[in-house]
């Protein structure tokens, strides 16, 4: 097991490798997120840890960024790299789902992904 030192990280992807998402390319996103990152040398900048379900199967493949609070649905690779690219130049990379605003997920205005079920039944 290895301890990273996590100081002077300023995101934190959260990569679903959940079985919806792997069978969606999960490995192959995840390797291209890590790969990307390498590439720019952002490996002090932005941290990698892969997760199972985190509940949104129709957007296969998930990838959530902490602190910022951001779901994003990567389809591919090229968006995987696409991503990466996006989170180290600040811009808003386009499969944006849901955001954290106020302490609040909310999905974002351009999301074309479903809503999805309610996860509390009305009484």
């Amino acid at each position: 097991m290895t301890t990273w030192n996590l100081e002077g990280m300023q995101t934190h992807l959260f990569i679903c490798n959940g079985s919806s998402c792997m069978k969606k390319d999960a490995e192959d996103i995840t390797q291209a997120i890590r790969d990307e990152i390498q590439r720019q040398a952002l490996d002090q900048e932005i941290h990698t840890t892969r997760t199972r379900c985190n509940g949104r199967c129709k957007d296969a493949c998930v990838v959530i960024a902490y602190p910022q609070g951001n779901w994003y649905r990567v389809p591919s690779t090229e968006h995987a790299r696409a991503l990466v690219q996006d989170l180290h130049h600040e811009s808003l990379y386009k499969e944006h789902v849901f955001t954290l605003r106020e302490g609040i997920l909310q999905r974002t205005a351009q999301t074309t992904a479903i809503k999805g079920i309610e996860k509390v039944k009305e009484r």
